[in-house]
């Protein structure tokens, strides 16, 4: 049931790359286009399960297919992230601190029931679900902790991404 890439430089440079894309189609629906956080998390969310889906049928790991899952997650993740720091208000830390719970619940329950986190020895449905569910909220978390660092913290659109480079480093 090997259907997760090898986690290697280009691996990294994908990721980032799907990261930015999703990032950026997240903002172009809801504020560019103007559908609003809502609607785009909905239209997000249904393409992450529709992607999903996919994903959990496959017997192998197709590459088109595991990247557009993760484009699916950085998409929602983006939309969700705005949704609730700025339409619910909950402001920019307390989003990052409620995703960081969620994240850690997840993490905390995948361990619980697989016995390993590891993400090259994923052998279950169920594990392969929590590897999805926890990229899912990631990069939810990803652009809220982003969000909060340059807006809230003062560091700034320049100062912030360097940080966040350095400690993944």
């Amino acid at each position: 049931m090997k259907k997760i890439p090898e986690v290697t430089l280009l691996f990294w440079i994908m990721k980032i790359c799907a990261t930015t894309l999703g990032e950026t189609g997240g903002d172009l629906l809801a504020q560019t286009l103007n559908v609003g956080y809502a609607i785009s998390s909905l239209l997000f969310i249904g393409f992450f399960l529709v992607t999903l889906l996919g994903q959990l049928a496959a017997k192998r790991y197709i590459p088109a297919l595991y990247w557009a899952v993760i484009l699916a997650t950085s998409t929602a993740g983006t939309t969700m992230s705005d949704y609730m720091d700025r339409t619910l208000g909950l402001g920019y830390a307390t989003g990052t601190a409620i995703l960081i719970t969620i994240l850690i619940v997840v993490l905390g329950l995948w361990r619980i029931t697989e016995k390993s986190l590891s993400v090259s020895d994923i052998t279950s449905r169920r594990g392969e679900l929590f590897y999805w569910t926890a990229i899912l909220f990631s990069n939810t978390l990803g652009t809220a902790l982003g969000d909060f660092l340059a807006d809230d913290s003062g560091l700034g659109f320049g100062a912030a991404p360097c940080l966040s480079s350095a400690l993944l480093a």
